[in-house]
């Protein structure tokens, strides 16, 4: 089953670019559905029809659903809401704020992503689109499940542990209630949750498109998105270029726009090169209901299938070499300023602006030394080569220590 996750800076058209995208998909008579885990939905619109919390049919083989977040929130957040509702009451909030309080931020899109996981996985599609929300909210969002497991794998235990052992002591220290057992189980039920999540969108099949209109300041996100997407592991496979203007029988003030347009264009495609990279024709209307889709969807991609899975090496991969052994990690359009690498323990720390990630080492590296590291073809290179062995004491030595 083929997802594709469409993102971009607000207002550069990536709902219109999904909702065509999974219009052609059922035209190809592939049975798709298209979701959004952006808070402010707009396919119900886009489609010109009613959506229910479930897969709605509009078309032959094309559904479209909307999250419903609060059913959501509550299977996967309420005993945890629960537990905090009640350490806030205990030290005297008021109930409305405490309510306020206890709300997960981003919970939407964060819960959207488990319906992400239910539908892929459960084998009623050939193609799932999703609509996701701007870039930086979804750069947060697709960040979350590793940052998780890193709590979870190497903090959480301990605490669990520790709460456990001594909860009557400090229940009455504190004068608030201490997790019980079934509060820690929400959390490893919501953290296996997320790591399912991130299985599915980092997965072979999985891809992300970036949207974005010919600007200088819009193609410029669009640029540290791919950065920071490669960052987290996502596979990047193709860029939509939307709102081109025609060239033909411009008049003066056109042909201004097209200019600027083509100068812009010329940057995406060294920018992005070897994605493809699909533009789609400025529109004298919206386009809205499903014949309008499917034509968007039909100008944006003309004879190239978008539904093919690209050929590509793992983000993060090994490479024996004479002198040891490297560790790969793509990074496009990265540079040099931006990047940051330390070492904790078994751990490396990858930094890319505001951005870092924390990669586990492989086992074959844990006991190696790092001897540099360097972009090299958009790529992060890290040289480990084995420790020396320490020197053995030679007899005169052991002699002397006799």
């Amino acid at each position: 089953m083929r997802v594709l996750l469409y993102t971009g800076k607000g207002g550069v058209g990536k709902t219109t670019a999904a909702a065509g995208t999974a219009t052609l998909a059922a035209l190809r008579g592939l049975r798709t559905l298209v979701l959004s885990t952006d808070a402010a939905h707009s396919l119900a619109d886009t489609f010109e029809v009613p959506i229910g919390s479930g897969p709605t049919e509009v078309d032959d083989n094309l559904f479209v659903m909307q999250v419903d977040a609060q059913r959501r929130f509550e299977a996967s957040w309420g005993e945890i809401q629960g537990y905090l509702l009640s350490v806030l009451d205990a030290a005297g909030v008021d109930p409305i704020a405490a309510e306020e309080l206890t709300v997960l931020p981003g919970a939407e899109e964060i819960l959207a992503l488990l319906e992400v996981r239910d539908q892929a996985r459960s084998g009623e599609w050939d193609v799932l689109v999703v609509d996701c929300a701007p870039t930086a909210e979804t750069l947060r969002l697709l960040a979350l499940p590793e940052a998780l497991s890193w709590y979870m794998e190497r903090v959480f235990p301990a605490e669990r542990r520790l709460v456990r052992a001594l909860r009557p002591v400090l229940t009455r220290a504190a004068g608030v209630p201490m997790p019980q057992d079934h509060v820690f189980d929400a959390v490893e039920r919501l953290h296996a949750d997320l790591d399912e999540v991130r299985a599915v969108l980092t997965g072979p099949d999985a891809s992300v498109r970036l949207v974005l209109t010919p600007e200088s300041v819009v193609v410029a996100e669009a640029r540290r998105s791919l950065t920071t997407l490669s960052l987290y592991g996502y596979r990047v496979d193709g860029v939509v270029a939307n709102r081109i203007f025609p060239s033909a029988g411009a008049d003066a003030w056109r042909r201004q726009w097209v200019a600027a347009q083509s100068a812009i264009l010329d940057e995406v495609s060294a920018s992005f090169a070897p994605l493809a990279i699909w533009q789609s024709p400025y529109r004298s209307c919206e386009p809205v209901g499903v014949e309008e889709l499917a034509a968007f969807g039909v100008s944006m991609y003309g004879a190239a299938d978008p539904f093919a899975v690209s050929e590509g090496r793992p983000p993060v991969r090994l490479r024996r070499t004479d002198d040891g052994v490297h560790l790969v990690l793509d990074l496009p359009l990265a540079v040099r300023e931006d990047v940051d690498l330390a070492r904790h323990g078994e751990e490396i720390v990858v930094t890319v602006g505001s951005y870092r990630r924390v990669l586990a080492l492989p086992q074959a590296l844990r006991k190696c030394v790092v001897r540099g590291a360097r972009l090299d073809d958009g790529a992060l290179v890290v040289r480990f080569s084995q420790p020396q062995p320490e020197p053995q004491p030679g007899p005169e030595l052991q002699e002397s220590a006799t």
